[in-house]
């Protein structure tokens, strides 16, 4: 199976999460993945969590990586950076204002994980594509119903 492997490095800057956002979309529109698709806002928001993370965190560049699977299959968006901590979930409580991230993926994704890399880690995720399908059920009225 063929796949597309684009790449970019993500200052130690909180500010570079907004950079990464719109490469990001551009990158997916080049890849046939529409904007207004619910797909495309999926991964624009599990890309900003998992970069937020690797740069509040770590304090270090990471380097933001998304790979698409030829024939419109899913979508692998990995985050490396330069710390070998594993990644903590945490359970935010009502009113917290961050400790959510972790959770927003595990939600979102169809899977993610972490592994070791270099001499830090990287923390990756994967979106499936799938078509959009409407069930359609009869009624005994005769009528259709969505």
């Amino acid at each position: 199976m063929q796949v597309l492997q684009v790449q970019l490095v993500v200052g130690p800057d909180p500010a570079e999460v907004g950079r990464a956002r719109k490469w990001a979309r551009s990158r997916l529109a080049g890849s046939g993945i529409r904007d207004d698709e619910p797909l495309a806002e999926t991964l624009v928001l599990l890309i900003s969590e998992l970069v937020t993370n690797a740069v509040v965190h770590t304090g270090c560049p990471a380097v933001l990586r998304m790979l698409f699977a030829a024939g419109g299959g899913g979508v692998r968006v990995e985050v490396a950076d330069a710390s070998d901590r594993p990644p903590r979930p945490r359970h935010a409580k009502g009113e917290d204002t961050n400790g959510r991230g972790l959770e927003l993926v595990d939600g979102l994704a169809d899977r993610w994980g972490w592994q070791p890399e270099g001499g830090g880690k990287s923390i990756w995720c994967e979106v499936d594509r799938v078509p959009s399908v409407v069930a359609v059920t009869p009624l005994s009225s005769g009528r259709v119903h969505c």
